[in-house]
């Protein structure tokens, strides 16, 4: 197991679609990295876009799941808004996500990678704790990616 994070930690859709789905590739290892992370009281953080991409994603079929129930996908976007901290994405998150723009090269479904940049640093978060540690090199120089299969 790595060290413990001192600093908050955004977590990505991936680590939220693999803890809650027991039939997820690596459903025990993202369960135990937010478990481990929030019992030892790491501040864990997610935003509304992350809420919107769980909803989107188990909503409609997956390789290893159905479609979620409504209800159920109801009841866990409740839970996740008491137990992380969640991330508001308005204006300033807006305008971080364009100086990006200026500043890296982004594209199509990457710019949706990039406004969860932005709203990591609007929020003064700068550890992401991802499976797609590739969507986010782009952007090493302003967050530290933490690889889900580093918890191995």
């Amino acid at each position: 197991m790595a060290m413990m994070d001192v600093e908050p930690v955004f977590l990505d859709t991936n680590i939220l679609v693999f803890a809650n789905v027991a039939e997820a590739p690596l459903h025990e290892l993202a369960r135990t990295a937010i478990e481990t992370r929030y019992n030892a009281g790491t501040e864990l953080w997610i935003s509304r876009q992350i809420l919107r991409e769980y909803l989107s994603t188990l909503s409609r079929p997956q390789t290893f799941s159905k479609p979620q129930p409504v209800a159920t996908l109801i009841e866990r976007g409740r839970f996740f808004e008491g137990r992380f901290r969640v991330a508001e994405d308005g204006p300033q998150v807006t305008k971080k996500l364009l100086e990006l723009m200026e500043q890296i090269a982004i594209g199509g479904k990457q710019v949706h990678d990039a406004n969860i940049v932005a709203t990591m640093l609007v929020h003064g978060v700068h550890f992401l704790l991802t499976h797609n540690i590739a969507d986010f090199a782009r952007f090493s120089q302003l967050i530290t990616v933490l690889p889900l299969e580093a918890n191995l």
